[in-house]
């Protein structure tokens, strides 16, 4: 499996221990990554072989190698394929919302105040995840459903104008925020979500420009 470090985390390093958040930032990374052993061990599991393992600024990303007889095999209309992307996706929040509910369940201050925190962080993480913004967990997911019933490359579409959408009601709701509560942080969170909507954005132009040219290479 190849690793692969995404340099921008060093700014958010640098930032995070600027605005004395280091320690949070910290727990969130720790869990960030325990999500990521969560759809590893789904995808393992799923028959999946991991690929590539990204470390980005708010977590990780892993990537599996696909199987060419998941692409036939359908249940109904729908592909193995995709019935399993799906199932993957949503195994990163799932291991988060299990490890806040456990620790939850724990006697008060087993842990003192790290408790707290780490029932905090896997909230965060889960949540975050969930936003249906591609390629989070939650865009995936959303994807994946919507291709069911208007194929890949529509649903691939859809998406991306719903991702913009998003993040711009989030970037509206987050400016109140920083007004209100002061928390720097939120602006790194909004800008890491732009990020992630532009680049993917840039990689669907392109998909979709190699899709016309071959388009008009048959006719």
């Amino acid at each position: 499996m190849r690793i692969r470090l995404n340099l921008k985390i060093f700014i958010f390093i640098l930032i995070f221990l600027l605005t004395r958040q280091i320690k949070i930032y910290g727990i969130l990374m720790i869990f960030a990554f325990i999500h990521e052993i969560g759809h590893m061990v789904c995808g393992i599991l799923l028959g999946f072989k991991p690929d590539l393992l990204e470390i980005m600024p708010f977590g990780l990303s892993i990537g599996f190698e696909g199987k060419v007889d998941n692409y036939n095999k359908k249940i109904g209309k729908t592909s193995i394929l995709t019935l399993k992307k799906m199932i993957i996706a949503f195994a990163g929040p799932l291991t988060n919302i299990t490890i806040a509910a456990i620790f939850m369940m724990l006697p008060v201050n087993i842990f003192n105040i790290l408790q707290e925190e780490i029932i905090y962080a896997n909230i965060l993480i889960g949540i975050f995840n969930l936003i249906p913004i591609y390629p989070l967990d939650g865009g995936r997911i959303l994807k994946d459903i919507v291709s069911i019933f208007i194929g890949n490359r529509k649903s691939y579409s859809l998406i991306n104008k719903i991702s913009y959408i998003v993040v711009v009601i989030f970037t509206a709701i987050g400016s109140i925020l920083i007004l209100y509560i002061k928390n720097l942080s939120i602006l790194f969170v909004l800008a890491y979500l732009w990020y992630l909507v532009i680049r993917e954005n840039k990689v669907f132009n392109n998909k979709r420009k190699l899709y016309e040219r071959l388009l008009n290479l048959s006719e």
